[in-house]
């Protein structure tokens, strides 16, 4: 027994020292490491808290860029176009048809002083008013009536009324341009129903649309909601 210990004791001495000595490198390592070593009097130890310091001393990356939004349309206000009689409003609110402004639309109608009237003198009787319609309707004009009450203008033409002077005068010369030859302006107080149409949360572009479509109306404005 105590023969087979030294023979295992002499041959893990043998085997260590062939390893040691005489044993071919393995494949992959290096045999001469400390020879190859990249400016070895650089490195160091660094200790745990330098290690802290240095991550906190790290610069942070810029934040990402906030993505760019579209620019909203700027709200401008609720706008009112008017006054129309009640008669015509049902035109001014057909061309406001293709800009679809459903629910935003809607129809405030008043009682309005308008003091300037364009009209054609009395004719003396129900007979000759009549032919005087009969020849603005040949013209083209249907929008005028016969005063019938008693008084100082029965059995003259209105042709509208206005709540300024200029609006009347422009009106006036407008039917001239179609041949009116005889109807005049007169300063007058009436009380008379007028519609106007209320758009609300109107932003420039349709701000810009509504003062294009206001031309086309002689007399009529656009306003800021009252």
């Amino acid at each position: 027994m105590r023969t087979v210990f030294l023979l295992l004791v002499l041959a893990n001495v043998a085997f260590f020292a062939w390893w040691r000595f005489l044993a071919p490198p393995e494949a992959g390592l290096d045999p001469r490491p400390l020879e190859r070593q990249i400016e070895p009097d650089k490195l160091r130890i660094v200790a745990p808290a330098e290690l802290a310091r240095a991550a906190q001393a790290k610069p942070k990356p810029p934040p990402d860029p906030e993505p760019v939004r579209a620019a909203e349309p700027q709200i401008i206000a609720c706008l009112e176009w008017g006054s129309f009689a009640p008669s015509d409003a049902p035109r001014a609110e057909k061309v406001l048809d293709p800009l679809d402004l459903g629910s935003r639309l809607a129809r405030r109608q008043v009682e309005e002083a308008a003091n300037w009237w364009v009209h054609m003198p009395p004719q003396g009787s129900r007979l000759a008013a009549q032919r005087k319609a009969a020849e603005l309707r040949a013209l083209g004009i249907s929008e005028y009536f016969i005063i019938q009450d008693e008084g100082p203008y029965r059995w003259s033409l209105s042709l509208g009324v206005f709540r300024t002077e200029a609006a009347a005068e422009e009106h006036l010369a407008a039917l001239r341009r179609r041949g009116v030859r005889t109807a005049r302006v007169t300063q007058r107080e009436f009380q008379v129903p007028k519609v106007w149409l209320r758009i609300a949360s109107v932003d420039a572009a349709l701000d810009s649309r509504l003062k294009e479509i206001a031309v086309a109306f002689p007399g009529s404005e656009l306003r800021e909601c009252r």
